[in-house]
C-alpha cells in the first residue's frame, strides 16, 4: 500500500462524509508496474474507457494478496500517490489467459482495446509480475477478470 497523499486523505475524507455507513478499509493503488501505464491507466478510469484490470491468480497467491470479491472499494491513484477515483468490484471471474474474449478486452479499454493488443501489453506485465516468484506465465494460466465501476470521485 502506497503512504497516503493529501490527495488520498482528502478523498477517503469526503467519500465517508457522503457514504457514513462505509465503515471497511479501502485499499489505495495505482495501476501497472510502471508510471507511464499507471498514469495511462489512471486517467483510461477517470475517462470511462478502462472498466476492468487483470491480474494473474498466481501473482495473487504468491503475493499472498486477498482474493478480490465483488463489492470491494479501492481508491486509484496515479504513479505518484495523487488520488484519483474510489472503484467498486462488480464481478470477479477466472479466466485462462487464452480464454480471453475481445469484449473483456475492450473494457479494460487499453491501446486500441482490440484483443491483440490486450494479449501483448498482458503477456508483458505477466511475465514481469511473476518474474520475482521465478515463473513464467503460460496460455493456460488463470486471470483474475475485475470489472468495476467508478463510485467517487471529486
Amino acid at each position: 500500500m502506497q503512504s497516503q497523499s493529501t490527495s488520498v486523505i482528502n478523498m477517503l475524507n469526503a467519500f465517508r462524509l457522503e457514504n457514513p455507513e462505509v465503515v471497511q478499509d479501502i485499499p489505495v493503488w495505482h495501476f501497472c508496474d510502471n508510471e507511464i501505464d499507471a498514469n495511462d491507466c489512471g486517467e483510461l478510469v477517470l475517462s470511462g474507457d478502462k472498466q476492468a484490470t487483470s491480474p494473474s491468480l498466481w501473482g495473487i497467491e504468491r503475493r499472498k494478496e486477498p482474493m478480490p470479491q465483488v463489492g470491494d472499494l479501492d481508491l486509484i491513484t496515479n504513479w505518484q500517490g495523487e488520488a484519483l477515483a474510489i472503484i467498486q468490484t462488480k464481478s470477479v471471474k477466472l479466466v485462462a489467459f487464452n480464454k480471453i474474449s475481445q469484449a473483456y478486452a475492450f473494457k479494460e479499454g487499453e491501446g486500441d482495446k482490440s484483443l491483440t493488443y490486450w494479449k501483448e501489453v498482458h503477456w508483458l506485465y505477466y511475465q514481469r509480475e511473476l518474474a520475482p516468484f521465478d515463473m513464467e506465465p503460460t496460455t493456460e494460466m488463470p486471470i483474475v477478470c475485475i470489472e468495476f465501476e467508478v463510485i467517487f470521485k471529486l
